[in-house]
């Protein structure tokens, strides 16, 4: 029995002197995904997978024989390569500052790239301040006008793309969907609450603002030099914006006065839009296209003839003919909502082939990246009669109408 004890014994301590001199390492590895991904994955595809069947479009289908295919067919400005505003409702900050990226280029011979997102961080900083100010009577939304562009820059400067990007590190796309709803259900509780307090609402706001895009620059080094937004602008770009106006065109106003256009995203209830008849609107449009300028345009994409696979937007026939695009027609449909403000946009060139005329379409929308010219629409000339409501151009692209509007401006 001692033996057989004194052989377990010696086995056990043996087997302990072994367990404690063998010597166990780690490293750091990529754990591969297992069950608990899987779970992960599936969960979120039941929150996202919607209960009905996806809605349908209604599409016009047309005969594509004598479509344009390709950008070069048109004769086109420089501007900048197209920019994709993601998962946000900033096209009005991107179609409106490569317009005016193309008024340095045509004045000053010099291309830059200026950043969209600082003009969009301040806008939302100053439809606080105006929530604040009218007692939550502002309406705040993603969206804005071609004019907000100069706006801003006037009163904060502006920075190039490379100094502040608005998006954060690793970002691929921008979405402004979460920031915008805690934005939105902040102001809504101040509403609720009664905290007029100015200070702490542009605080907040900004605080917001800085965790999704990025505080924007108060100082800055570019190409060596150093400047402030306010410098920046004044140095490099130096836009004489009092040269610019913007135009509209309908029925319910008199013609060449200046008047608020009416739309929700026109939040400031801005007056400064010159109400036009529509053979002058368009005539605008054909004569700064024709002569050197390109326009800033926004309008109604929402159309059965706007068809991002084959990069076109038509009136359809079955819709209402060419020939019968007229005010009455245009107006009816601003009235039943069927033309909205849905888009900004920036016209840049323009096609006559086989007897009808196209216009270049620089667009920061999804859908224009669709076809195989990325960013790109090209707009029929009875499109942009009919759905097309407001530009933005130059005085000096006014043509025969140059002098009219100019005194017209200079006695508002």
């Amino acid at each position: 029995m001692k033996l057989l004890f004194n052989l377990v014994f010696f086995v056990v301590i043996n087997n302990l002197v072994f367990c404690q001199t063998a010597r166990d390492s780690a490293a750091f590895i990529e754990r591969k995904a297992g069950f608990y991904n899987q779970i992960l994955s599936e969960i979120e595809e039941f929150k996202t997978k919607p209960i009905k069947d996806k809605r349908k479009s209604f599409v016009a289908i047309i005969d594509t024989t004598n479509l344009p295919k390709r950008k070069e067919e048109f004769k086109y400005y420089w501007h900048n390569e197209p920019r994709n505003q993601g998962r946000t409702g900033t096209c009005w900050a991107f179609s409106g500052l490569s317009f005016f990226e193309s008024e340095i280029a045509r004045i000053y011979n010099k291309k830059i790239k200026l950043s969209e997102m600082f003009i969009a961080y301040w806008e939302y900083v100053e439809k606080a301040r105006s929530f604040v100010e009218t007692r939550g009577n502002t309406y705040i939304g993603e969206g804005s006008q071609l004019n907000a562009v100069y706006r801003i820059i006037k009163k904060y400067g502006i920075v190039p793309l490379e100094i502040f990007d608005g998006k954060l590190r690793g970002q691929k796309h921008y979405d402004h969907e979460t920031m915008f709803d805690e934005i939105s259900k902040f102001l809504e509780n101040v509403k609720q609450t009664k905290m007029w307090n100015e200070a702490l609402v542009e605080n907040t706001v900004k605080s917001i603002l800085n965790k999704y895009m990025g505080t924007p620059p108060e100082k800055f080094v570019y190409n060596g030099k150093t400047y402030t937004p306010k410098e920046y602008f004044e140095k490099e770009v130096k836009l004489d914006f009092s040269k610019y106006i913007d135009i509209m065109s309908f029925m319910k106003y008199p013609y060449y006065t200046f008047q608020i256009y009416d739309v929700p995203d026109n939040w400031n209830k801005d007056s400064s839009y010159l109400n036009l008849p529509l053979d002058d609107f368009m005539y605008v449009v054909d004569n700064a296209i024709k002569n050197g300028f390109t326009l800033g345009i926004g309008g109604d994409v929402s159309e059965p003839g706007l068809i991002s696979d084959l990069e076109i937007a038509i009136i359809p026939t079955f819709d209402i003919p060419a020939d019968y695009i007229n005010e009455f027609a245009r107006q009816f449909r601003f009235e039943n909502s069927t033309s909205t403000d849905d888009h900004g946009v920036h016209l840049v060139g323009y096609l006559e082939k086989n007897g009808a005329k196209w216009y270049l379409i620089k667009d920061s929308g999804a859908g224009s990246f669709n076809g195989p010219n990325k960013g790109y629409f090209f707009y029929r000339h009875d499109f942009i009669k009919l759905k097309m409501l407001t530009l933005l151009v130059h005085v000096d692209a006014l043509g025969k109408l140059k002098e009219k509007v100019v005194k017209l401006k200079e006695g508002r």
